[in-house]
């Protein structure tokens, strides 16, 4: 099943975080980066945000977030050229 892609807007609310923290947060390494749609646009896989989201809601440590994300991150639509 391929999952739901997340615009901007979506991910802001489905976070409770601004556009800049959003990508704040993925410069630290504490959330996915966005896949690039096209070279204006982005968007991020629904599977992974809630696993964020899972995350943070269990206490999970940012080392912890950051473990998470690295495993996030090495899924295949990162890897496509």
């Amino acid at each position: 099943m391929t999952p739901r892609l997340m615009r901007l807007p979506d991910v802001m609310a489905a976070t409770g975080l601004r556009s800049t923290s959003i990508y704040d947060h993925a410069k630290r390494g504490i959330f996915t980066p966005p896949v690039k749609l096209t070279a204006r646009s982005s968007a991020w896989p629904e599977t992974e945000i809630a696993a964020i989201n899972s995350a943070r809601i269990a206490g999970k440590s940012d080392d912890d977030i950051r473990a998470l994300v690295r495993e996030l991150s090495s899924l295949p639509w990162y890897e496509l050229p």
